[in-house]
C-alpha cells in the first residue's frame, strides 16, 4: 500500500508519541531529555494546529510512518511570515523517500498560507540523515550554532537551515 500524506488527528497521537520518544531517547535531533507523555504530544498537536499552522502525517499500511509540521519561529509580530519545520521518519521506514514527501507537502501548505520562509533547527552538526534531507529539499546552511546543548554527555551544535517559500522576499507579503 502507498504512502499518504495528509493531517493528523488526536488518533495519530499514539504513532507520534512514539516515533519522537525514539529519536528523544536514542539521537540528538530533540534537545528534550525525556520524551514527553501523549497528553503533552496532543497539547502541542492542538496549539500548533489553533495557530493555523500545518500538521501532516505520512501513513503507510495503516501506520503513521512519520510526521512533519511548522509552528511559530518567533514571538513577534514581524516574524509572523516565517515558520520553524520539524520532520521525524519512523526508524522502521527511514530511507523510503517518505520525509522529502512530508517536506514537500508542508511547503504547498505553506505557501497557501502566505508563509515566505521555513526554517530549520537542527540538533547536532553532525546529524547528516536530517542536514542532506533538507539539503535535497532546498533548505541552505545558514548558521551553525556551536555547543549550544549538552545531551548524551556531551556538547552538541545547533544547524540552522532556511528555505524561502513561494516568492521569497522578492515581494511583501499580501
Amino acid at each position: 500500500m502507498p504512502t499518504i500524506i495528509r493531517d493528523v488527528n488526536v488518533q495519530d497521537v499514539g504513532d507520534i508519541g512514539r516515533i519522537y520518544g525514539h529519536y528523544v531517547l536514542n539521537g540528538l535531533s530533540s534537545f528534550e531529555l525525556s520524551p514527553p507523555d501523549e497528553g503533552e504530544i496532543r497539547s502541542r498537536m492542538e496549539r500548533i494546529k489553533e495557530r493555523g499552522h500545518p500538521f501532516l502525517a505520512a501513513e503507510t499500511d495503516g501506520v503513521i510512518s512519520g510526521y512533519a509540521y511548522a509552528s511559530t519561529y518567533r514571538q513577534r509580530a514581524a516574524y509572523d511570515y516565517t515558520l520553524e519545520n520539524s520532520v521525524y521518519v519512523s526508524p522502521n521506514y527511514l530511507r523510503q523517500g517518505i520525509g522529502v514527501r512530508l517536506l514537500s507537502d508542508l511547503f504547498q501548505v505553506c505557501d497557501q498560507l502566505g508563509i515566505r520562509q521555513l526554517i530549520a533547527v537542527i540538533g547536532d552538526s553532525d546529524n547528516h540523515a536530517s542536514i542532506n534531507l533538507h539539503a535535497r529539499c532546498g533548505f541552505k546552511q545558514v548558521g551553525l550554532l556551536p555547543s549550544t546543548g549538552y545531551k548524551h554527555d556531551r556538547w552538541v551544535d545547533t544547524v540552522l537551515m532556511q528555505r524561502w517559500i513561494g516568492e521569497g522576499d522578492s515581494e511583501p507579503p499580501h
